[in-house]
């Protein structure tokens, strides 16, 4: 029989790790079985650069936190789960796992919560694989500098036939 102060512990760390869910741009729960201590601490480390939190909670807290929260995430809590939890900037975050899932074909991407909202693994794997912004915005520049430079091109070239004409 667990004591009141064991209850009152567990239910303190379900109304934080709501908050943490709540405040949350984005919460993976991932299936890491087959992962060595030198690769979590690696993966931790990569997570933590682009201000994420990797961390391993108890399933029956994560699951009571996250019905606080309004999110249903069906069978997703069944075996060993980490938890990965990331503010507002969450594509960084989403990236990482998503290249080291693909790199390690032993750890899985269960569930997602994104801006408050249940996400499919589709949709999560879609945004995953999209350029940064940063690459959106330098393609865009390079689409829009060759529109210029054809205009400036061509109109060199009616400049230069106006003046071999005006020549002769």
């Amino acid at each position: 029989m667990a004591n009141k102060e064991n209850i009152a512990q567990k239910e303190k760390e379900v109304k934080e790790l709501a908050e943490k869910f709540k405040s949350a741009g984005l919460v993976l729960l991932t299936d890491y079985r087959g992962i060595n201590v030198e690769d979590v601490t690696n993966l931790r480390k990569t997570i933590r650069e682009v201000n994420g939190e990797y961390c391993v909670i108890k399933n029956n807290i994560t699951r009571r936190a996250l019905a606080e929260c309004g999110f249903d995430l069906g069978d997703s809590l069944i075996g060993p789960t980490a938890v990965i939890i990331t503010g507002e900037e969450y594509l960084p975050t989403l990236k990482a796992i998503y290249k080291y899932s693909k790199a390690n074909d032993f750890y899985k991407i269960k569930a997602g919560v994104l801006e408050g909202k249940v996400a499919t693994l589709e949709e999560l794997n879609t945004l995953a694989v999209l350029p940064s912004r940063e690459e959106l915005i330098a393609k865009l520049a390079g689409c829009l500098l060759a529109n210029v430079s054809k205009l400036a091109a061509t109109l060199d070239a009616v400049r230069v036939q106006k003046e071999s004409e005006a020549s002769e």
